[in-house]
């Protein structure tokens, strides 16, 4: 959640560590800091509130030196304040600690602690943390690596960490477990940078070591040591990163949000690029291949993911049933591991996740690998943790994604698992050839539709403009596009802060109907496919409760538009494709609602970007 940046170097370590911030500044904003060497003496300035805070703050503070951390925080133990702010440091000074995580058992480390004499000035883990370090340290009179590896192997929980110590200018230490850590490699390891993830390293270099769990990292100018907490030495595996700094910028547009939302042609062709070749009639997931017969002669298929990723699991439930007629349970990652689920070898299961590193999905596929079952992951981030936990798995290849609200990732996970289902489907026999080759063909086409239907960007705007001052919304979809009305009303919930929800349409007349008045606001989704008549149904039992109706129809679609007070045309395209362009439409709503209620649409209260805390 919390994002984490390092240098140690020739270069001043503060404009840095404060450009890498801002880059991980979606993974949480409720404070930030920094901590710097200069002259054997340990610097620590934090401040409550973004970046740009602790910047003005910086003005007139003593911030040379060729060493330094930063840390911008998503709060969990503790209130958003300056005392619990990061870097923490030990009750002599002399250490600071930077963490992203949760120690568990921080409240029986703390009361030892406080009996031997230490006081905490906050209410996190984190101080708890580098004071059990310096204890360590103190009473084994032993290294710093010893005090921490030691301190490792008694904390309970997840952690990514780096720290630093006034008495040793040119070194830093890093570990990490279930929480991302980066190490950016400079020429002859004269320089290196740490991040939670690359965006603040890309920059400076390519050439990357992901830390795995349990490992701790120790950097001296032209020296990276890596050892498990076992004290065994590790190898540094040395990964180049395909990654450009264009990707990681806004581009002009007005907010990362935006940039992604029209980013989506492209992110989705470049899904498909080298996969799909409708004209060869070619369809191939290298990712997907030692493993391939556990998906293809699964009982079950078991997706798990958490927000907007359970949503694209929702529309591959339909996808999967409808081509590969196997049966699927889509899980939300976040109580699958603490429902005693039954769990069976032969089970495939799906870890949905835009990061790779969410935690309570990680969870979930360790519980579901101890009872054998074969793990497929479906992740944006090459190297993350659930890439390197499943058994295989598809990368979607759809860029940085830095707004804080899932945009991209969505229609690029629904655009693989597609192709997964796709693949199956052949090899099983349950799609005909000439449906196969329809549907290639078909989904090729997807990219250039979506741009179509980016060009309702202004009428979606005007629409907003109405609505901005809703209180509620409801989102009501059927098929394949009832888990399109839920990621609708997610986003309009997550950026806007209107209470929205979604249904499937049938279901208005259960319950939620009762909600409905003039001032009430419908979005439906309401396509040419096979329940229209049924939601065209649905949608004028709101209009004679006077409820206002906003539809996404098909073009040409002149029957709707009797019904509703508004519409929004996309292109046709197959049933099973259409939540890759009914989405489209409702991330602009959410936008455009959003901006005009002057909300921050990168950075929406409360939230962060990678959930890597439970």
């Amino acid at each position: 959640m919390c994002g984490i940046v390092a240098y140690l170097g020739e270069q001043e370590a503060l404009p840095i560590v404060l450009k890498g911030l801002k880059r991980l500044e979606y993974r949480g904003y409720d404070s930030a800091g920094v901590a710097l060497i200069k002259d054997n003496n340990l610097l620590v300035y934090k401040k409550k509130g973004k970046v740009t805070e602790l910047e003005g703050y910086l003005t007139d503070k003593i911030t040379t030196g060729s060493i330094g951390m930063g840390h911008t925080r998503w709060a969990t133990h503790g209130e958003p304040n300056d005392i619990n702010a990061h870097p923490h440091y030990s009750s002599d000074g002399r250490l600071a600690l930077i963490h992203n995580g949760i120690i568990e058992n921080y409240a029986s480390i703390k009361q030892e602690l406080l009996r031997k004499g230490h006081l905490f000035e906050g209410q996190t883990d984190s101080e708890v943390f580098i004071h059990f370090i310096e204890q360590i340290q103190k009473e084994n009179q032993c290294s710093l690596f010893e005090a921490v590896r030691v301190a490792l192997n008694e904390v309970v929980g997840a952690y990514a960490i780096v720290v630093m110590c006034a008495d040793d200018p040119n070194q830093l230490l890093a570990a990490r477990k279930s929480s991302p850590l980066v190490i950016g490699i400079g020429k002859d390891r004269k320089e290196f940078w740490l991040a939670s993830d690359a965006t603040p390293i890309i920059e400076y270099t390519n050439e990357v070591v992901y830390l795995e769990d349990q490992q701790i990292a120790v950097m001296q100018k032209g020296n990276l040591e890596i050892k498990d907490i076992g004290n065994v030495v590790n190898t540094p595996y040395v990964q180049y990163l395909d990654l450009t700094l264009d990707a990681i910028e806004k581009g002009g547009f007005d907010s990362f949000m935006l940039k992604e939302i029209f980013e989506q042609p492209e992110s989705v062709l470049n899904c498909l690029r080298g996969r799909l070749i409708a004209d060869q009639n070619h369809l191939q997931l290298g990712g997907i291949s030692q493993y391939a017969d556990k998906l293809l002669n699964a009982k079950r298929i078991i997706i798990l993911g958490c927000g907007t990723s359970w949503h694209a699991g929702l529309v591959a439930e339909y996808i999967f049933e409808e081509l590969a007629r196997i049966p699927v349970e889509v899980e939300y990652a976040s109580e699958f591991r603490y429902r005693n689920p039954v769990i069976y070898a032969d089970d495939a299961v799906i870890a949905i996740s835009q990061s790779g590193e969410t935690a309570d999905t990680l969870a979930a596929i360790g519980l579901a690998k101890s009872k054998g079952a074969t793990i497929f992951g479906v992740c944006n981030v090459v190297g993350s943790s659930i890439s390197r936990a499943t058994h295989e798995g598809a990368y979607t290849h759809a860029g940085p994604e830095i707004g804080v609200a899932s945009t991209k990732a969505f229609t690029a996970q629904v655009t693989v698992l597609l192709m997964m289902a796709l693949m199956i489907a052949k090899k099983r026999g349950t799609v005909s050839d000439s449906q196969f080759s329809e549907l290639l063909y078909e989904l090729e086409s997807v990219p250039e539709k979506i741009a179509k239907t980016l060009k309702t960007n202004a009428l979606v705007e005007d629409i907003a403009k109405i609505y901005k001052n809703a209180s509620n919304m409801i989102y009501a979809g059927r098929g394949f596009n009832f888990p399109v009305a839920l990621e609708g009303a997610l986003k309009l919930k997550e950026i806007s802060y209107i209470h929205a929800e979604g249904y499937p349409a049938a279901e208005m007349k259960h319950g939620p109907i009762a909600l409905i008045d003039e001032e009430m606001p419908v979005v439906f989704i309401a396509i040419k496919d096979s329940s229209y008549e049924k939601i065209v149904s649905n949608m004028q039992e709101i209009k004679a409760r006077r409820g206002r109706v906003i539809a996404i129809v098909n073009e040409g679609d002149t029957f709707i538009a009797t019904i509703a007070d508004h519409v929004i045309e996309i292109p046709s395209t197959y049933e099973i494709l259409t939540p890759l362009l009914t989405v489209i439409p409702l991330q602009l709503l959410a936008y455009h609602i959003a901006v005009m209620r002057g909300c921050n649409v990168d950075q929406p209260r409360n939230l962060a970007k990678s959930v890597t805390v439970e």
